[in-house]
């Protein structure tokens, strides 16, 4: 990965997603090498995620995955990093084409990934382009569509933004480091 050197550690500095082909490599030997536990004592879900579903899920991040396709994908999005509180924050950035535009600011769960949010970022930052009136600043309703800008947020100790240890003591403090991070941004 890859990111732009600023020598103010809280300026916003461009960001790209750039695996090694080792790093891959390396990646797809770990996943392969899992030691998987026993199969469940039970025939239902009561006690987790069944091994069988893991053991897919696996097979398919070590042989089958396209991450380079993954990779370009974030790529094709402008991505930032921000350090708020000691702590690195990841974000895309994607202004609307549009001047009356709302910010808004997208945040995905655990477990979770901010490409789970990549599906949602055109149809919110440029809606008349899937055929959406050109009314804005209102709710959605079958003639007028509000127009975003978007941002779409890793929280501290996701896969992009800092590490899970270094964001345990900031942990409570997401909403505000999220909202700093999307208000610099806007600006």
């Amino acid at each position: 990965m890859t990111q732009t050197a600023a020598t103010d550690h809280t300026a916003i500095r461009e960001f790209r997603v750039s695996f090694s082909d080792e790093e891959l490599a390396d990646l797809r030997r770990r996943i392969s090498a899992t030691r998987w536990p026993e199969r469940e004592t039970v025939t239902d879900d009561s006690q987790g995620v069944r091994l069988a579903m893991m053991q897919e899920l696996a097979r398919h991040w070590a042989t089958d995955y396209d991450w380079r396709r993954c990779e370009a994908r974030l790529n094709a999005l402008p991505q930032f990093m921000i350090e708020i509180d000691g702590l690195d924050i990841h974000f895309i950035h994607v202004r609307s084409q549009h001047e009356d535009a709302l910010p808004l600011i997208v945040t995905h769960g655990w477990p979770g990934s901010i490409i789970e949010q990549l599906k949602i970022i055109e149809p919110l930052t440029n809606p008349t382009a899937r055929g959406a009136g050109p009314s804005a600043r209102t709710r959605s309703t079958s003639s007028t569509t509000t127009r975003w800008t978007a941002a779409a947020t890793s929280p501290p100790g996701s896969s992009r933004s800092c590490s899970a240890k270094r964001s345990a003591r900031a942990s409570g403090r997401c909403a505000t480091t999220r909202a700093d991070s999307e208000s610099r941004a806007s600006s």
